[in-house]
Formats: structure tokens, C-alpha cells, sequence
């Protein structure tokens, strides 16, 4: 018989605790700000009038859990390219990458997740590599199911090189109360599938654009899971 501590099962608290840091995801460091003002607030509210103090405390519950970074497992198969964001596919279509990449202007497909108040809202890297380049360039905030939305709102763009040489393009897009778009990336950076890169505060979407050659594997109206919902599979090198 084990002389370890006693079992977990046998302290109802300690039982409790491990069940919630299990089941409860964490929260991204970009919103420790903003919960931690909302419990001030809260307090406030509270000592000025009691029945504010509820109000204020869901309010700040709602905002935690926009800013939730649930863990994610990546499937294992290689030549995968990932959901880079929790939401509902909007488009499948060809479009131009974005020009601030210094790509050719010459069509590719171009996979668009949206995302509402109600999505998990941090972006995954969709593939294994390295980060070519990062550009950011600011728009307008139109809401970020509209078609134009890839073209006119404000953005922040990646380039990424998987190790088997492919290019894959990464937009994030801010929606109609979307008024920040955070990437924690950089130019030569290696990253890896799966992993958080960046956060787009309240209402967004996000355009991945394939190489040439890629298999679609999701339709529109699919919900997806980032980090782990295969978007595409990449073409076979030299194919």
C-alpha cells in the first residue's frame, strides 16, 4: 500500500478545488486588467447601493470569461492546417492575401471563422513553423461577418513557413466593437500548432489563406475549435 498523501477523494474541499482548476479554463494575462477592475468596480457599486453588488459581479464573471484560454490538444497527424479561432466558418472563397504582406496578388483560398461575444476569443497558430513577417494595419470596424470586412477593417497579419516550405497567411480582423487586436508574435519566431499567439477583444474574425493545392476539410456554417478543428490539409511536398 502507498504511504503518499491520502487520497484527493477522501478531502471534499481539496477534491472540489482540483475538479474546478480542471474544469474551469484559465484566463489570458490581457484580461486580468480588465476583471480586476471589474471587481473594484463591483465593490463600488456595492457600498454605494447592495442589490449593484450582483449586477456588478455577473458583469465581471461575463467579462472573465470572454478573456478564458481553454487548454487545447492538436491532433498529431502532420501536413494539417488548424483552426486558428473558436467560431462559425463564414467564407470559403478565393481572395488576394493581404497586400501589407508583400505576397502576389494572385488568388488563394481563403478559409474566414467568425467569432462572436461568445467565442473563445484568443487565436491559435494553425501550423508548425516560423514567422516570416507581422503587419499590422488599422481600418474601419465594420461588423466582421460582412464579405468587405477582410478588406476594410482594421487588421493584423501573419506569414508563417511550415518546415515543409509552405506559406500559410493569418489574418486576425476586427469586428464592430472590436477595438483591439493584440499579437504576441514576431518577425522570425518559431512557433508551434496549436499554441495561443494573440487575442481580439469583443467580436471578430479570422482569415487563414492556403497555398495552393490545400484540401478544404470544413464547410461553411461548421463550427469550429482552435487549435485543434483541421481547416486544411497541405499539399504534399513537391506535389
Amino acid at each position: 500500500m502507498s504511504t503518499s498523501s491520502p487520497d484527493k477523494a477522501s478531502n471534499p474541499i481539496t477534491h472540489a478545488l482540483q475538479l474546478a482548476r480542471e474544469t474551469l479554463p484559465p484566463m489570458h494575462p490581457a484580461g486580468r486588467p480588465f476583471v480586476a477592475g471589474g471587481v473594484a468596480a463591483t465593490l463600488l457599486l456595492r457600498r454605494l447601493w447592495k442589490p449593484l453588488g450582483p449586477a456588478g459581479a455577473l458583469a465581471t464573471l461575463a467579462v472573465a470569461a470572454f478573456f478564458r484560454e481553454p487548454k487545447r490538444v492538436p491532433p498529431e497527424r502532420d501536413g494539417l492546417v488548424l483552426a486558428a479561432a473558436d467560431g462559425i466558418v463564414s467564407l470559403i472563397e478565393e481572395a488576394a492575401p493581404p497586400p501589407e504582406l508583400g505576397l502576389p496578388a494572385e488568388p488563394r483560398m481563403r478559409v474566414s471563422v467568425f467569432l462572436s461575444v461568445f467565442d473563445v476569443h484568443v487565436q491559435r497558430v494553425p501550423a508548425t513553423g516560423v514567422v516570416e513577417r507581422v503587419a499590422y494595419r488599422p481600418g474601419k470596424f465594420l461588423s466582421a461577418d460582412l464579405d468587405k470586412a477582410s478588406d476594410d477593417n482594421e487588421r493584423n497579419s501573419l506569414l508563417l513557413r511550415t518546415g515543409d516550405g509552405h506559406e500559410l497567411v493569418v489574418v486576425q480582423i476586427a469586428g464592430l466593437v472590436a477595438r483591439r487586436i493584440l499579437c504576441q508574435v514576431a518577425d522570425g519566431e518559431k512557433v508551434r500548432a496549436g499554441d495561443t499567439y494573440g487575442l481580439i477583444r469583443f467580436g471578430s474574425r479570422v482569415d487563414i489563406y492556403l497555398p495552393p493545392g490545400s484540401e478544404v476539410l470544413v464547410r461553411k456554417g461548421q463550427r469550429t475549435i482552435g487549435g485543434e478543428t483541421p481547416l486544411a490539409a497541405l499539399p504534399e511536398r513537391g506535389a
